[in-house]
């Protein structure tokens, strides 16, 4: 693959407890291209979630390379990495980590301000009214339901017009109609800015949408599927 979005070389992940030390992640290698959209599947606790954290810099590798763009990842600090993704990333979670004491605008204009946008406010009303929530601008999170929250938390990931969007989960705390667009309002988001995209998830339907499937189990690749379901 050539000049690849994201590439893993031999990643790993191992964290130290009271158990001893624990391989979460094992030798990991992995190239995503330009425009792909790439689904993560597997069992709990397989590594899904902690290689999707390792792409986008919010786990640094205890060993391997990953680079994103271009950049190694893994020799950038915290505040280089923090930087790279305000420039370059979108991060959706299943908790939709919201300020609770700013608006549905204000958490989506936020970082684009931070990011030294003028226009934050106005592209921030573009990104909501896009997932359907122009009328709900000046509601606080308490008073917005959980898809509605999670359309927010879309809104803001793809507010910075980001080349990788990031997603864990994205549908797992909504029930299934809220689910299901969601899952359309991603891929819509995806094809509008042009975005590479990397999802974990359980849903055999999302799965499905994806380009390519990686399934993991015990923090290894277990086999590659090319538009499958997650099985």
């Amino acid at each position: 693959m050539s000049d690849p979005v994201l590439s893993l070389y031999d990643a790993s992940l191992s964290l130290n407890g009271n158990a001893g030390r624990v391989d979460i992640l094992r030798g990991i290698s992995l190239d995503v291209a330009r425009g792909e959209t790439l689904g993560l599947i597997g069992p709990s606790g397989s590594g899904k979630s902690s290689l999707l954290m390792l792409m986008g810099g919010l786990e640094q590798a205890t060993g391997g390379r990953i680079s994103a763009l271009g950049h190694d990842l893994t020799a950038m600090d915290e505040d280089a990495l923090a930087r790279f993704r305000r420039d370059h990333m979108g991060v959706v979670f299943q908790s939709f980590h919201l300020i609770p004491t700013m608006t549905a605008l204000e958490n989506v204009a936020t970082p684009l301000e931070l990011a030294g946008k003028r226009d934050a406010y106005r592209r921030a009303m573009e990104e909501l009214e896009a997932v359907g929530l122009g009328h709900r601008a000046d509601h606080y999170p308490a008073q917005l339901s959980g898809g509605e929250q999670q359309r927010v938390a879309l809104a803001r990931a793809s507010a910075p017009r980001p080349d990788i969007l990031l997603a864990d989960e994205p549908t797992g705390n909504l029930d299934e109609s809220n689910g299901a667009a969601i899952m359309d309002l991603l891929f819509g988001l995806r094809d509008r800015h042009g975005a590479t995209l990397v999802m974990v998830t359980h849903a055999p339907e999302l799965a499905e949408r994806c380009d390519r499937v990686i399934r993991l189990r015990d923090g290894q690749l277990e086999r590659e599927l090319e538009h499958a379901a997650a099985e």
